[in-house]
């Protein structure tokens, strides 16, 4: 006599549940005016959706991260060294990110914010120089991998970093000798802004057009200018990057 149960009357095999990996970023801007640009079309097109928040107008930040792929910090006209209670909350708050290891990306001020959690100086050019237009920033020997040789990328900033201890130096400029860092495998920083859109451009030198007087600051004509010709550049290059970014994630 045939033991083996018939078909008709085994139970179901049991469905494997497959757990889907979080595609939130939490996004701190520091402006009503912010928009993630670029950078925010990219991650959407990724699949991914922005949890954006303005510790500066009150948003609270999240404090646990299991729903979270990773956290992005765009700019700002402020600096990391003002005394105001939104900046010691978003330092404690990157303090936090680095310890659950999740994916952290820091633009301009968010690169100097990571860049001042881990000790580092964040301050003025000796000579008062800034930064305002498209500027060539160079691979440095760890950084082959993730940049060309040669990259022109806006910039709005008249502050910037020293490397911090145990981070690796991606990418580095002229005037401003550190331009992109690695701490970790996760957390990243770029001085420069590859979320510039055409529009983008013209706001920002439209409604900055006093500053445009700074030394080394390019005129607004050169900054369209700049962007006409570098833009499609900098979104190759960043397409890539996001991807090898959110990778270390995994």
């Amino acid at each position: 006599m045939d033991s083996e149960t018939p078909s008709s009357q085994r139970s179901p095999a049991p469905l494997l549940v497959q757990q889907t990996k979080p595609r939130k970023i939490v996004t701190l801007i520091h402006k009503e005016t912010t928009i993630p640009g670029v950078v925010g079309e990219k991650l959407i097109e990724m699949g991914y959706e922005l949890d954006i928040r303005a510790p500066i107008y009150g948003d609270v930040l999240p404090q646990r991260f299991d729903e979270y792929a990773a956290a992005l910090v765009f700019g700002g006209p402020m600096s990391v060294n003002d005394d105001e209670p939104y900046l010691h909350k978003e330092a404690a708050w990157v303090r936090q990110v680095l310890e659950a290891e999740l994916p952290y990306l820091g633009i301009c001020l968010g690169a100097q914010l990571l860049a001042k959690v881990l000790g580092a100086k964040v301050g003025p050019h000796t000579n008062a120089l800034e930064e305002i237009g498209y500027y060539p920033i160079y691979a440095a020997a760890e950084g082959k991998a993730l940049f060309p040789e040669v990259l022109r990328a806006y910039q709005w900033h008249k502050e910037g970093f020293e490397l911090p201890k145990g981070a690796v130096l991606l990418a580095q400029g002229q005037d401003f000798p550190n331009q992109a860092f690695r701490w970790g495998e996760r957390a990243f920083g770029l001085q420069f802004h590859p979320e510039m859109t055409a529009s983008m451009v013209e706001f920002w030198t439209e409604q900055g057009a006093d500053l445009l007087g700074a030394p080394n600051a390019q005129t607004r004509c050169e900054q369209i200018a700049g962007h006409q010709k570098y833009s499609q550049d900098v979104s190759r290059w960043l397409e890539t990057f996001l991807n090898n970014w959110l990778a270390s994630g995994n």
